[in-house]
């Protein structure tokens, strides 16, 4: 098996997995999580490390910001970026949904999270 067929099939495997606790809601958890880890990031970056379209990503937000999960405001330094931020509201929900993550994977085996670790850093340099 090829490098590009186990990512396709880990990735392929991962959301099915998250997909369940999602609800049907994963690129909102997904949109909630990267906003979380990148909330000093401009949104242009964080739709780059999504893969999603701009005009997609600003309908996920304005859903978003609706539902009070998250805040936007203009950057200090360049006001034409835009921040997105998570209210309490959007933490606590995201926060629920690793926490049921976490509980069906339980323990990983170190060997495992070296892996993950590895993975996701060479993954977050290619893009």
């Amino acid at each position: 098996m090829k490098n590009v067929d186990k990512i396709i099939e880990i990735e392929a495997l991962t959301e099915n997995l998250t997909k369940h606790y999602a609800k049907n809601n994963l690129l909102k958890i997904k949109v909630l999580y990267f906003i979380s880890q990148y909330e000093n990031l401009s949104v242009s970056m964080i739709i780059e490390k999504l893969g999603l379209k701009k005009s997609n990503f600003a309908l996920m937000t304005k859903e978003l910001e609706q539902e009070g999960l998250v805040t936007s405001k203009q950057g200090e330094i360049d006001k034409r970026c835009r921040l997105m931020h998570l209210t309490e509201k959007g933490k606590a929900e995201l926060e629920a949904y690793l926490s049921s993550i976490e509980d069906f994977f339980g323990e990983c085996p170190s060997e495992v999270e070296n892996a993950l670790l590895t993975l996701s850093a060479y993954l977050n340099k290619k893009i």
